[in-house]
């Protein structure tokens, strides 16, 4: 989700609370759509998983790439620490540039090397790229070194608003695609040829995968598991975090700007005295893909904002070998405003138990207004 919308969405909400909001909010629907996941046929997820096969290697390189300045929470760190634990390629966090990547709306990641350093430690180039969401989307190194990986025979898999990047580097041109239920607009009027698939979670057209919202990247990575390594390796690694099924299926009229959303929104955003700053404690060994939608949920309530913190300044190494670098250094953090990241449960219950937490804290709307950010398909309190 773009860091744009998090931070300046608020704020228009504000202006429009100022200059006729009343007007403006009462055009919104009430509620979302009634919808249903339509199904998806059997021979197109087999087609899927024929343009995901390994372009290259026998054991594949997957690069994901992020810009230093602001790259996406859980669409940079997911993929890492589904497709690490999987173990059917070699995984790489790179970074346009030297330093740490700051990621939108928290945490910061150390990277694994530069995307300099990997061209030339790899001039072949990757099998496959993973773009999370950044901002800007336009970033002129990310924007080259992407075509330049797909001219090298790259399959290119953007997360959620990532989809943005990938047609700014000019690869949606004419394709199939989706993604995030906000940006869609924008993506049309900048890619004008893009052919917006609804009702998929991910759309492949040749060499190039979009998906939909933020935790779409959880089910995107286990096709694309399947696609490398087979069914059971899928289905070993799903068991593993938790997850049912990682078919196709998304209802796209279930994610709008709604009434109780916008007007949620104002609210908390208003209240900027309730404002909280919320501690997620670093562990080594903790589990990544739990942490990032932790991280990242409490973010986007418009009442908190989550800070990392741990006993040293040093990077705390995550259970899959992502580094993460603490916002703040100590071992404890005021009562009540410590919040979990779930280390107990499976990574995949982790956003729906944090949902959880925000309806407790804040109330059902403001879970729904995070979960409508994610694109996540949990019943609201719209109607």
């Amino acid at each position: 989700m773009s860091k744009a919308w998090l931070i300046w969405g608020g704020a228009t909400l504000v202006v429009f609370s100022l200059v006729g909001f009343g007007g403006w909010v009462f055009s919104l629907p009430s509620a979302t759509a009634a919808a249903e996941a339509p199904g998806v046929p059997q021979e197109e997820m087999d087609a899927v998983l024929a343009s995901l096969q390994p372009p290259k290697r026998e054991r594949p390189l997957i690069a994901i790439i992020g810009i230093n300045d602001a790259t996406e929470t859980t669409d940079y760190l997911m993929p890492a620490g589904i497709l690490r634990r999987a173990d059917i390629a070699d995984v790489m966090m790179l970074a346009t540039g030297p330093g740490p990547v700051q990621l939108y709306p928290a945490l910061k990641i150390e990277p694994d090397a530069t995307i300099a350093a990997f061209d030339a430690a790899h001039p072949q180039g990757a099998d496959y790229v993973i773009v999370p969401a950044m901002e800007p989307h336009d970033d002129p190194a990310a924007l080259a070194w992407i075509r330049s990986q797909a001219e090298k025979g790259a399959t290119i898999v953007s997360v959620c608003v990532g989809a943005t990047v990938v047609g700014a580097a000019g690869l949606l041109d004419g394709r199939r695609a989706t993604t995030h239920w906000y940006f869609l607009r924008q993506l049309r009027a900048e890619t004008p040829t893009v052919r917006y698939v609804a009702d998929r979670r991910m759309v492949i057209d040749g060499t190039i995968a979009t998906t939909t919202g933020i935790t779409l990247s959880m089910p995107m990575m286990l096709t694309l598991i399947e696609a490398i390594a087979g069914q059971a390796k899928a289905e070993a690694v799903a068991h593993d975090l938790g997850v049912d099924t990682w078919d196709m299926r998304h209802a796209s009229a279930a994610f709008m700007l709604t009434r109780p959303f916008a007007t949620t929104v104002l609210t908390n955003r208003i209240s900027f005295w309730n404002r909280e700053e919320l501690g997620v404690r670093l562990e080594p060994g903790m589990d990544e893909v739990s942490l990032a939608p932790v991280a990242d949920a409490w973010s986007r309530t418009y009442r908190s904002n989550a800070t990392s913190y741990a006993g040293s300044p040093a990077a705390v190494v995550t259970k899959y070998g992502v580094r993460v670098t603490p916002d703040r250094v100590g071992t404890d953090w005021p009562e009540g405003r410590d919040v979990l990241t779930f280390s107990d449960r499976m990574p995949a219950d982790a956003l729906h138990l944090v949902l959880d937490a925000i309806t407790a804290r804040y109330g059902a709307r403001t879970a729904d207004v995070v979960a409508m950010q994610l694109e996540y398909p949990r019943p609201t309190t719209d109607q």
